[in-house]
């Protein structure tokens, strides 16, 4: 249990503070770091299945549904990394964490549309009282805040097509990097032809991270992955807002993003739907039976 919770820390610790990693390749365009991202990411899955003696997984369950199924979560996943590695680069970071703080609550939405799940009356109310922030924030500057939207909308239905996904974590990333592989070489490739590929082409510690997008993105998910088996549910979902917690204090305190009142009250109104929806199920969670003597 407490090794379940260490890499359960572990895990979102890492991506929270992602921030400083790809801060530091701002220089190089979104795109290119996200093909840098699957084709690092894809290479070093196929290493650890390989070690790992799990290729066979893919091999042995690979059919036409598979293949939609992870084609499908393939792009959400490419539309996640894309739109979080470019807002960081062009600091909005704050924004970002608000999608994370978001996504819990448009997950159990989705669960209510798609999968049929029922809420408690006192659930919708945090589920209202965030919308109402993100429409606050809305009118508050003129414009939907896109990139915490886009980042918990393509997580939240990529959640929900890896609900009821047939294969383990490892085998699916892996199957999810290598159907997004040979674009992520031809756009690369192109951008080497077209004299504007950074790869090589920029500061020997630049070039490392790139290559070490794969390692930075498998490492977490691998924590993850290990965390999931050793504890409940109910825990993940807690220690799920370390992440975006990390990356709310970055923006702020490391990046000096602007954070005045109209966004005060906007994450506010996320913070206490957050607190609310827990609070609720705390309170809702059936006691133990006794035990008897």
């Amino acid at each position: 249990m407490k090794k379940g919770i260490w890499y359960a820390l572990g895990a979102y610790m890492i991506w929270g503070l992602f921030p400083f990693y790809w801060k530091m390749l701002a220089g190089v365009p979104a795109l290119q770091v996200l093909g840098h991202r699957i084709f690092w990411s894809f290479l070093t899955l196929v290493i650890i299945l390989i070690l790992t003696r799990q290729w066979r997984t893919i091999r042995a369950t690979l059919n036409r549904r598979i293949l939609i199924i992870y084609s499908v979560a393939a792009v959400l996943i490419a539309v996640n990394w894309l739109t979080y590695v470019w807002a960081v680069g062009a600091g909005l970071i704050i924004e970002t964490s608000l999608g994370y703080f978001i996504n819990p609550l448009f997950s159990v939405l989705l669960g209510v549309i798609f999968l049929r799940e029922r809420l408690r009356p006192l659930q919708w109310l945090p589920i209202g009282l965030a919308a109402l922030g993100v429409i606050y924030l809305t009118f508050a500057y003129g414009a939907l805040p896109w990139v915490a939207l886009t980042l918990a909308i393509s997580f939240g239905f990529y959640g929900l097509v890896k609900k009821n996904a047939p294969l383990d974590s490892l085998p699916g990333l892996t199957l999810e990097t290598g159907l997004l592989f040979v674009p992520a070489v031809g756009f690369l490739l192109y951008s080497e032809f077209t004299n504007t590929g950074a790869f090589l082409h920029i500061s020997p510690v630049l070039n490392l991270m790139l290559a070490g997008a794969g390692l930075v993105t498998s490492i977490p998910l691998l924590l993850f992955a290990s965390a999931a088996h050793r504890i409940p549910l109910t825990t993940i979902g807690v220690l799920q807002y370390v992440n975006p917690t990390i990356q709310f204090l970055l923006g702020t305190l490391v990046y000096k993003e602007p954070f005045d009142q109209h966004r005060l009250i906007g994450f506010g109104m996320v913070w206490v739907a957050l607190i609310l929806f827990a609070l609720e199920g705390l309170l809702k969670r059936p006691k133990p039976a006794p035990s008897v003597a």
